[in-house]
């Protein structure tokens, strides 16, 4: 999860201060002094640090916080508060050019997973209707071209590429190219170099004359904390960028860089990867970051990834199905399935308001599980999976041996669905459908 270390120790100190009937000034500088430490061991910017202290406890030390009924959740609230306004107060919705193609131009070091973050945002315009053009500028790291065209190719987009050309006549013509085939989004995947040096600016500063891009994108990755927001500041100086993409936040990310770059360089996180999915990209909302570092949860962004991963039809589908009593392992099995692609189960627990880390260590999140279950299911015949009460014990037995099981295993996913389907017929009833909830699924 990211953050978890801060998210820990801020919540250690906050559990004190809440356990409190009345808080003094006293208390609050000795939250703050703790607050402070652990935003410097998160790597954060020490005048960042400082100013932030500084305005928290300039406003929690207030008549109307230290008197009121709950001063420790109001502590809280204030921290919150500037935690969000620290990182950017509210989302930066990436530009869209007026008259296409729109151009997104990516840089970055070498590690900092450039090229895949290209797709990823290929993957995540495409889902809203836009025809991206991958192009690959990078000519000079070994598989560069073939890494991008083969993560190109999975997110069903094209990649644009030219043998003998510099970088800079690649990317003009790749905006041609462009306007000629209906690609009204285009995506340039520079080179990155292991540190900055004068012959990668020139190259970036030439590209991005030819291109005009609409957005300038700098890819850092989290795990290097406050050595990312130093690449930002001279990213910025020297070319000019209109935001940022942290990678790798699903890591043990300190957030060092999340906490310091809008402060620090003045421009916006645009967007965050939390995963190696070519799906695990999502726009950066500073209060939802905030919410998750105090472990408050992301509500927001836990429905926002159910919306996208579950199908209107298919829930309407499945609704009556469980009215009708009709629901069968190819239905669960297809739910499961869309579950998956929410992301792993850990970050969705991390998600639910006081989910932090010392929460989930009693939740049992076994993703192997899942997987025998789903490997149980697809050894199965359709007829099977529609029928599971027709599975006899030579069957079962070849059931556990297609899916590298044993037969204990199949007998005890059988007897769950089996109780699971008695009590979708005893609630079957609209009225009933609520009392659902407590039930417990065959994970």
């Amino acid at each position: 999860m990211a953050f978890e270390n801060l998210a820990d120790k801020l919540g250690e100190v906050f559990k004190k201060l809440k356990g409190k009937g009345k808080v003094s000034e006293a208390d609050v500088q000795e939250a703050m002094r703790m607050v402070r430490r652990a935003l410097l061991e998160a790597d954060v910017n020490f005048k960042v640090v400082k100013d932030f202290v500084n305005k928290v406890s300039e406003k929690a030390v207030g008549s109307q916080v230290l008197e009121s009924l709950t001063p420790g959740q109001q502590v809280i609230k204030i921290v919150n508060e500037e935690l969000t306004e620290l990182m950017g107060k509210e989302a930066h919705k990436p530009e869209i050019a007026p008259k296409p193609p729109t151009v997104y131009m990516l840089m970055g070091l070498q590690g900092a997973g450039k090229t895949t973050t290209c797709a990823k945002i290929a993957k995540y315009f495409k889902k809203q209707g836009k025809k991206p053009l991958l192009v690959a500028c990078d000519i000079y790291r070994p598989a560069a071209i073939q890494q991008l065209q083969v993560v190109g190719a999975q997110v069903g987009a094209e990649v644009f590429t030219l043998s003998n050309e510099t970088p800079v006549q690649l990317s003009k013509q790749s905006i041609d190219y462009a306007k000629d085939n209906g690609n009204d989004l285009v995506i340039l995947d520079t080179a990155g170099r292991l540190h900055i040096d004068e012959a990668l600016m020139t190259e970036l500063k030439d590209i991005k004359s030819e291109t005009a891009p609409t957005e300038l994108f700098l890819t850092l990755d989290s795990m290097t904390g406050q050595d990312a927001v130093n690449v930002a500041k001279e990213f910025d100086e020297q070319i000019g960028i209109t935001g940022a993409i942290l990678t790798k936040l699903d890591g043990d990310t300190r957030g060092g860089a999340a906490l310091s770059i809008k402060a620090v360089v003045g421009k916006p996180i645009v967007f965050s990867c939390m995963g190696e999915k070519l799906d695990d990209i999502e726009l950066f909302y500073p209060d939802r970051m905030a919410s998750r570092i105090l472990g408050m949860g992301d509500v927001l962004t836990l429905i926002d990834k159910a919306q996208s991963a579950f199908d209107e039809k298919q829930a309407a589908e499945l609704e009556k199905k469980l009215r009708q009593n009709t629901f069968d392992l190819n239905d669960f099995l297809n739910q499961m399935e869309q579950m998956k692609s929410m992301g792993p189960l850990d970050q969705l627990m991390g998600m639910m308001p006081g989910m932090n880390k010392a929460a989930l260590k009693g939740a049992s999140i076994d993703e192997k599980q899942l997987a025998r279950t789903e490997a149980i299911i697809k050894s199965m015949t359709m007829r099977e999976r529609e029928r599971p009460d027709t599975i006899d014990f030579s069957r079962r037995k070849r059931i556990a041996a297609g899916s590298g099981t044993s037969v204990s295993q199949v007998n005890a996913l059988l007897k769950q669905f089996e109780q699971m389907q008695k009590m979708f017929k005893q609630f079957s009833n609209p009225k009933q459908m609520k009392k659902l909830k407590g039930l417990k699924f065959p994970f």
